[in-house]
C-alpha cells in the first residue's frame, strides 16, 4: 500500500506541470475618468472615445471637472475612478486619510510666461514687474512662490502678483491692455496667443520662459518638475491589475496624442467646444507629455515634496506619502 502512494506522488511530481488558471480581471459596467480641461487630461479623453480597457470595462466615459475642491467632492461621493491631477492633491488626499494612489506623471511642463515686452523673456526679467496670476493655492501658485523666493534669496527684485479669479480673466485684462504679463497653464497660454493675433487692436503678444525652465536654474538639483499625472479612487486603489491596465494605456494614449497633436486637438475639442482647434494643437505641441509610472519617478516627487514639506507642508498634508502610494 505504502509503495502504491509512494510511486503515485513520484508519478504526480514528474508529471507535466498544469497551467494555474488565472483569475478573470473583475469587470466593470462603466468606468469614469475625469480631469481638468489641462493638456494631462487629454490621453484620458483618448482612452475614453477608443474604448481602452475593454478587458476590464465595458464602457469609459470622461468628465470634466473645474476645480479641485471639486474633485474632492467628486472623490467622497465616489462619482469617479481616475482622474487626472496636479501631482501634490494626492499626497494631500492621502495624508488626510482618503487611500488614493498615484498612478503616473505625465505632464513635466505646462506654465508659460506671456508678456507684451519682448524682452520679458524668462522669469528673472520680471524683477520689479507685476505678473498676472490666475492662482491662489494649488500647485502652479506654490510653485510660483517658491521660485520668486528663490529668485529674491538671490538679490533680485521683487514680483507683484495680480491675482485673478480664473485664467479667463487673466486672458481679458491682457488682452485690453491692462496687463503687461501673465502666467498661464496650457492650454490658456496658447489661447491668449490665439487669441490676441485674431484681436484687431490687441497688444502684440510673446510666449517667454516655461516655469520648468525657470525652475531647472533655481533648483539644479531638480532639474525636472513633476506637475501632474493620474491618480486611483480609494475604491479601485487596490486594484492592482486595472490601476496597471490604466497606466498602461494612459502611456499609449499620451504617446498618441503627441504624435497626432491634430487629431488629438480634435478629439479634446468634442469636451471642451470653446477652445480653438489651433491653440489646443499648439497646447499639445507645447507641453512635455511623457507619462512615467509613480514609482519610476517617485525621486524627482519626493525631492518637491521635501522641498513643499519645508515650506509649504499644508499642499501635501504635511509629510510625504510612503512607499505604497506610488503605483508601480
Amino acid at each position: 500500500m505504502r509503495r502504491r502512494f509512494c510511486a503515485a506522488a513520484l508519478g504526480m511530481a514528474l508529471a507535466p506541470a498544469l497551467p494555474i488558471a488565472r483569475a478573470a480581471p473583475r469587470r466593470h459596467a462603466v468606468l469614469t475618468l475625469a480631469g481638468p480641461g489641462a493638456v494631462v487630461s487629454y490621453p484620458l479623453m483618448h482612452m475614453a472615445a477608443t474604448g481602452a480597457l475593454a478587458e476590464h470595462a465595458d464602457r469609459l466615459r470622461f468628465r470634466l471637472w473645474q476645480t479641485p475642491d471639486q474633485l474632492r467632492t467628486l472623490l467622497v461621493n465616489g462619482e469617479l475612478d481616475f482622474s487626472a491631477a496636479p501631482c501634490t492633491l494626492p499626497a494631500l488626499l492621502y495624508n488626510r486619510g482618503m487611500p488614493v494612489r498615484l498612478l503616473n506623471i505625465s505632464v513635466w511642463g505646462i506654465l508659460w510666461l506671456v508678456s507684451r515686452d519682448p524682452a520679458v523673456r524668462t522669469f528673472e526679467n520680471l524683477a520689479g514687474r507685476e505678473l498676472v496670476v490666475p492662482f491662489q493655492r494649488d500647485l502652479p501658485a506654490v510653485l510660483l512662490d517658491t521660485l520668486l523666493e528663490a529668485q529674491a534669496a538671490r538679490g533680485l527684485g521683487p514680483v507683484t502678483l495680480r491675482r485673478t479669479r480664473d485664467g479667463q480673466d487673466a486672458i481679458a485684462l491682457m488682452l485690453n491692455g491692462q496687463a503687461a504679463q501673465a502666467l498661464l497653464v496650457e492650454p490658456m497660454a496658447s489661447l491668449l496667443l490665439w487669441r490676441a493675433g485674431q484681436t484687431v487692436g490687441a497688444p502684440a503678444l510673446h510666449r517667454g520662459q516655461s516655469l520648468e525652465q525657470a525652475w531647472r536654474g533655481a533648483f539644479p538639483a531638480q532639474p525636472s518638475l513633476p506637475q501632474a499625472g493620474v491618480m486611483a479612487a480609494a475604491r479601485v486603489a487596490d486594484d492592482a491589475e486595472l490601476c496597471s491596465a490604466v497606466n498602461q494605456a494612459y502611456a499609449a494614449s499620451a504617446r498618441w496624442c503627441v504624435e497626432h497633436p491634430a487629431e488629438c486637438a480634435a478629439l479634446v475639442r468634442d469636451h471642451l467646444p470653446h477652445l480653438p482647434l489651433p491653440a489646443i494643437e499648439t497646447a499639445i505641441r507645447g507641453t512635455r507629455l511623457e507619462s512615467r509610472s509613480a514609482e519610476a519617478a517617485r525621486p524627482e516627487l519626493e525631492a518637491l515634496y521635501r522641498l513643499l514639506a519645508d515650506r509649504y507642508p499644508q499642499a501635501i498634508g504635511g509629510s510625504l506619502p510612503p512607499a505604497g502610494f506610488y503605483a508601480p
